[in-house]
């Protein structure tokens, strides 16, 4: 997510009522029956970034933001404590204001923020643009915080648009077309003008395909156009990713992506679409070989036919190379000679997992597990490597013995417990500790499938298939054992961490277009 906004974007006590309605998105209270232009109107059609966020929910999206805010925060009116933090931080910097006749008058029921443009790393030329339901009392407003000022502000006209730009640092301000709009500097200003006179953002083929499909119910959606990116940084993309993503079939050049912000009574939900995705790419469900994977999981990921999304690799770095330090069609020659293929390697692999377990820096675990459509292929690759890094005299190596083929590797940089490789059946696994280790190749015990947090993490995501969870309650055991003593700022997060119950992440795939989920489930 991008900054906000700049220090001094705007006045103080106007700028504390920007942050606070853009970034807490949803959060306001009252209600609107709308009112004012749309905020991505004002937006350059070259604007590679454009968030959109409710200034005043109705309905179900206000029912669910105050119910989070009870659940986590023991906030009974979250948009009261806003508008009384606002003023108190208004009053503080010397220009106090009165919420409920200054602002809540004019406020219109959305609010936008725009990047004209992306250079060296970093987005410029910020908008932002309110809804207003009344252009006069709006004015007023701006009329009175810009007037107070140490210095007075210039006025400007452009277009038949009256506008102030602030003597401290130059931002632009001004009420058109129902909107009150503040830019990073007079130019930008005029071109959110020119842009609501003729062609903006919102007329863009990209941008209309984008967002065609966003929730309606979310609080929040923020826009991000990958490919002005790259041409307005002047293409400058690592050789070896350009390779990469031109191997895959990716054209960044034409690549969007959009993300939502989705309040539910007992979660939040992130949404996002982006058509940076392989064309044909592997779709699968690897819920199931997640459900299977030890109960004592703290979290755990997933990701279906990795066989076949390995083999595609390989494929794609054997034949381009890595330019200056690998010749294409090297790879496969090169580990051919030292016994292994490749090809036979990943047609031997079909889904994939992995788990973090323990609740200490002592009984820190877990495993990479990966399943084996071929077991016989599995023993002879582990077998293989560890004959490899013996032959190599490769120190702290030692093979397992009993019911598992393969070996550990101790060493001082790798921690107490050794790095074990080894098979089993129809799973191959690479794991710090061999309790990790034992525990994702036996398959014994209770599984994470029957976990309840589990089993509320994959319904929240209904027809999605869940790819990766994390259990709310043993994360903060162990982050409260790593996090040293004494450190304030997480003290006072994990008030609101221990309401976590869940994390779950879901995604699919489909026609080069992808889809994910993260929802964030509270309460107890």
């Amino acid at each position: 997510m991008p900054a906000p906004v700049k220090a001094r974007l705007v006045p103080p006590a106007l700028l504390a009522t920007l942050v606070a309605l853009l970034a807490l998105a949803g959060c306001g209270g009252g209600s609107s029956s709308g009112g004012g232009g749309e905020a991505v109107a004002v937006a350059p059609p070259g604007a590679p970034l454009f968030m959109r966020s409710v200034l005043r929910p109705e309905g179900e999206t206000k029912s669910n933001v105050e119910a989070l805010a009870k659940k986590v925060a023991g906030v009974d009116d979250l948009g009261g404590l806003i508008v009384s933090e606002l003023e108190k931080s208004a009053a503080d910097e010397g220009q106090p204001f009165d919420y409920e006749t200054e602002v809540e008058p004019w406020l219109g029921k959305e609010g936008g923020l725009f990047a004209a443009k992306y250079a060296g790393g970093d987005f410029e030329g910020y908008g932002v643009a309110l809804q207003t339901e009344d252009e006069d009392a709006a004015w007023k407003f701006v009329e009175k915080e810009t007037e107070a000022e140490d210095e007075p502000p210039k006025s400007g006209s452009y277009e038949g648009v009256d506008f102030k730009v602030t003597a401290d640092e130059g931002q632009a301000i001004g009420v058109f077309d129902g909107l009150l709009v503040i830019a990073e500097d007079e130019a930008v200003f005029k071109d959110a003008v020119d842009a609501s006179e003729g062609e903006s953002l919102a007329d863009q083929e990209r941008y209309e395909k984008a967002t065609s499909s966003l929730p309606g119910q979310s609080a929040a959606d923020l826009f991000l156009d990958v490919g002005a990116m790259i041409r307005q940084s002047g293409g400058d993309l690592d050789p070896q990713a350009k390779s990469f993503f031109e191997g895959a079939g990716i054209d960044l050049e034409e690549a969007t992506a959009v993300a939502s912000l989705i309040p539910g009574s007992e979660s939040l939900e992130i949404d996002l679409s982006t058509d940076v995705a392989e064309e044909g790419s592997p779709a699968g469900d690897g819920s199931k070989m997640l459900a299977a994977l030890p109960g004592s999981s703290v979290a755990a990921f997933a990701s279906p036919e990795f066989g076949k999304r390995l083999q595609e690799a390989i494929d794609r770095l054997d034949q381009h190379g890595i330019p200056g330090e690998l010749p294409p069609h090297q790879l496969k020659q090169g580990l051919q000679q030292s016994g292994f293929d490749l090809d036979r390697i990943a047609g031997s692999i079909g889904d994939v997992g992995l788990f973090l377990t323990g609740n200490s820096k002592r009984s820190l675990g877990g495993a990479l597990v990966l399943e084996a459509t071929d077991p016989t292929e599995a023993a002879n690759t582990v077998s293989n490597l560890g004959l490899l890094l013996r032959a190599s005299n490769t120190p702290g190596v030692t093979a397992l013995s009993g019911k598992f083929s393969g070996f550990s590797i101790r060493s001082p940089e790798l921690g107490p417990q050794p790095l074990v490789v080894a098979t089993g059946g129809s799973r191959m696994v690479m794991g710090y500790g061999l309790r990790a280790a034992t525990a994702a190749l036996t398959e014994s015990g209770q599984p994470l499938g029957e976990n309840p947090a589990f089993e509320e993490a994959g319904e929240a995501l209904g027809s999605t298939p869940l790819s990766g969870f994390v259990d709310g309650q043993a994360a903060l055991r162990l982050v409260s054992a790593l996090v040293p003593p004494g450190e304030e700022g997480f003290r006072k997060a994990k008030r609101y961490l221990n309401e976590v119950r869940y994390v779950a992440i879901g995604s699919e795939a489909s026609g080069g277009h992808s889809t994910a989920k993260l929802i964030v489930g509270v309460g107890k």
